[in-house]
């Protein structure tokens, strides 16, 4: 996996970073939207415009944010 949207995006979805992915790796969920880790060519447009910077690489994540890893994992049913 590469990038990863975290907290700031639960109930916000601007869904700035659906329009500019180039391989549409972006979905929307019940609460927030997902990155496909399967298709995420990592180029990081979706970071660049997140109005409240909530995607991160994910080497980069706080211990927090790690939970959103296995959201994501278990959003596209991949563990």
């Amino acid at each position: 996996m590469a990038f990863v949207i975290t907290a700031p995006c639960e109930q916000e979805k601007s869904g700035e970073c659906v329009d500019v992915c180039p391989v549409d790796c972006i979905e929307e969920g019940k609460d927030m939207f997902y990155i496909d880790p399967e298709i995420c060519i990592d180029c990081g447009a979706c970071e660049a415009v997140c109005p409240v910077e909530a995607i991160y690489y994910e080497e980069d994540l706080i211990d927090e944010d790690m939970p959103y890893v296995e959201k994501a994992k278990e959003f596209f049913n991949r563990k």
